[in-house]
């Protein structure tokens, strides 16, 4: 398909950019009074990340932010969604800013303003402070109470450039990963932990909400990982299994948020848990539904499941266990992850399919009452390396986003209101648990030398972008 094709696929008004997060780019964690965060405790801690890798100097991008600014630049595209190091603006995460923290942030929000760029601000992305970790973390109610502090003192500062405010990033990791599975920050392996998590991260994005409203005129969403869950085979056993992991990746977030309401069967099967949903108390569900400018969704790849007692039997139908890593809370769950042997994967190890896209949001679209959406990270890792002759030729993730963004056209021709689409990501950077071993970038970043290189799907992407510009009003 043509760029151009691609692009009249588009409304006019449609928002392309780029997503970063500060943790996996910033680097600078000692620079200019940052506290600590969770994710330095947890990257120094031997056998958390892959390599023993850090987010120390990752991208190094505090000391060149107008270099990458001016790459979001040239781009074309309309906006830039980065996020703000909490511990970076209140190393403790309670009392007052640290002023050379907001002014990183007021030069970056600047910057962008002077480039014709909009500003697309996440207020969270799991860098919570050690320090409110050591004080309970997300298990801790004051810690949701304290990101409404924070929330409010970002507003203050940064409202009048910031477009859009997203207040959490991707709870359902912070919480379950985080709290539940082991693989992210604070590293914990307890579901009852994790769904207090839950809960008290949804409390802290209302109490983001309402500070963002009351100090700035930018718009209030909230970004969730979502993807279509399907059973392996039409086994009763099977079905019930996609069902469980449907109601833990998606219902549980989606239906408090649109609904006022947690599942009865996430409540019903986490029951015995602790503390698990016995944190919830009167008004806070009334809060958490609080209505939304916009829904942020982030989307990879769907998830196929089987129950435990038939992995055997989906091996002998060419299905194949997805993960290495063990994840204690998706056990619990009584769940396995298959993905179909010979697919076409990324370097995650994620089947690649876009039609489960247009699956996603249609289906958002028809069980809520949901504002409009913008897709705020869609992308893939590939093993990327430089030629000889200095290029990065990356046809598999070109490939990868134009199915998903046909897929987006294939959803608001179907009448869901996508208003746009933020790629992940700009830039390789620190891959969380899996380090600097997996490459997600429009552009390559040479690790030693801090050197960037466009790839071939950045001008891909450029060249989408201006083509959407000029496609005439119908």
């Amino acid at each position: 398909m043509s760029i151009t094709a691609v692009a009249s696929a588009f409304p006019q008004g449609f928002v392309w950019g780029v997503s970063t997060a500060a943790y996996q780019i910033e680097g600078a964690v000692d620079a200019d009074g940052r506290g600590r965060s969770i994710w330095d405790t947890f990257s120094h801690t031997p056998g958390r990340v892959y390599n023993g890798d850090t987010g120390d100097i990752a991208c190094d991008h505090y000391h060149r932010l107008d270099e990458d600014l001016d790459l979001v630049a040239a781009l074309g595209a309309g906006s830039y969604r980065f996020s703000l190091a909490w511990p970076r603006i209140q190393p403790d995460g309670r009392g007052p800013a640290n002023r050379a923290g907001l002014d990183f942030y007021r030069r970056l929000v600047d910057g962008l303003r002077a480039r014709n760029l909009t500003a697309t601000a996440t207020v969270y992305h799991w860098d919570l402070p050690q320090a409110l970790e050591d004080s309970g973390g997300w298990l801790s109610r004051e810690t949701a109470e304290r990101f409404g502090e924070f929330a409010a003192i970002v507003a203050e500062a940064l409202g009048d450039g910031v477009e859009r405010w997203i207040t959490i990033n991707e709870p359902w990791c912070a919480a379950w990963h985080g709290y539940g599975n082991g693989l992210h920050a604070p590293g914990q392996t307890d579901p009852g932990a994790a769904a207090a998590a839950t809960h008290h991260l949804l409390l802290g994005h209302a109490r983001a909400a309402a500070a963002l409203r009351a100090a700035s005129s930018g718009t209030v969403g909230i970004t969730l990982n979502l993807a279509p869950v399907r059973p392996g085979s039409d086994d009763p056993a099977d079905v019930a299994a996609a069902q469980r992991l449907d109601g833990n990746t998606n219902r549980l977030f989606l239906d408090p948020v649109f609904e006022g309401r947690y599942p009865d069967d996430m409540l019903e099967h986490y029951a015995g848990a602790r503390p698990g949903f016995s944190v919830v108390r009167d008004g806070d569900l009334q809060a958490i539904s609080a209505p939304l400018d916009f829904l942020g969704i982030n989307y990879y790849s769907p998830a196929l499941v089987v129950d435990p007692r038939n992995v055997e039997r989906a091996r002998s139908h060419g299905l194949v266990p997805q993960r290495a890593e063990r994840e204690p809370a998706t056990e619990e769950l009584g769940v396995v992850r298959v993905a179909h042997a010979g697919s076409e994967r990324t370097a995650m190890g994620w089947e690649i399919e876009p039609e489960a896209l247009a699956e996603l949001l249609c289906r958002v679209d028809r069980d809520h009452a949901i504002p409009p959406i913008y897709i705020t990270e869609n992308g893939a890792a590939f093993s990327d390396y430089v030629d000889p002759e200095g290029r990065v030729i990356d046809e598999e993730r070109i490939a990868y986003l134009e199915g998903h963004l046909a897929a987006v056209a294939r959803a608001i021709e179907a009448g869901v209101d996508v208003r746009g689409y933020f790629c992940w990501s700009l830039m390789d950077n620190f891959e969380w648990g899996r380090g600097y071993s997996r490459r997600f970038g429009l552009v390559y970043v040479d690790y030693p030398t801090g050197r960037r290189i466009p790839k071939k799907s950045y001008a891909w992407f450029r060249d989408l972008v201006a083509a959407g510009r000029s496609v005439p009003v119908a």
